[in-house]
């Protein structure tokens, strides 16, 4: 049988990072995730949906969103979907929902620190070296004015 799971969503962060880290010191990013499409109906209206997704990130690139990423904040996730499953305490009953686990997120804006982040010293980038992607392991913070990602 064939299977594949890839997702590729771009929006913007509905609320902050929420960065915690598990008992072994793995970092864990949640985030929620706004997508809308945009069309126009046959008399010419022009209608809106809006998708409202949850998006899971781990590591070092989830200590990165979590300094650099704010509500509103545009990005690029690619990830592959879960299944999360529990017990509703209220109801006794299985609850299950859908989310991205991310692989890959590129910040689309500013690379600016956000308001209560641990600051970082600049450093000197030559202009002709690419800017690493989120998730590659990157040795020394980033200049104030460079784009992180």
């Amino acid at each position: 049988m064939a299977s594949f799971n890839k997702v590729i969503l771009m929006g913007n962060l509905t609320r902050d990072p929420e960065l915690r880290y598990t008992p072994k010191g793995t970092a864990v990013a949640k985030l929620g995730l706004a997508v809308n499409r945009t069309w126009k109906t046959e008399t010419g209206e022009t209608k809106e949906d809006v998708l409202f997704i949850d998006v899971e990130a781990f590591s070092r690139q989830a200590e990165t969103i979590g300094q650099y990423l704010k509500k509103g904040s545009p990005v690029l996730v690619e990830g592959r979907l879960r299944m999360d499953t529990w017990d509703d305490k209220q109801t006794n009953q299985k609850r299950t929902k859908i989310l991205v686990t991310a692989e890959n997120v590129r910040f689309l804006g500013s690379g600016q620190p956000r308001e209560g982040a641990a600051p970082e010293a600049p450093r000197n980038r030559p202009s002709a070296t690419p800017a690493p992607v989120a998730g590659e392991s990157v040795e020394e913070p980033p200049p104030e004015d460079d784009v992180p990602f």
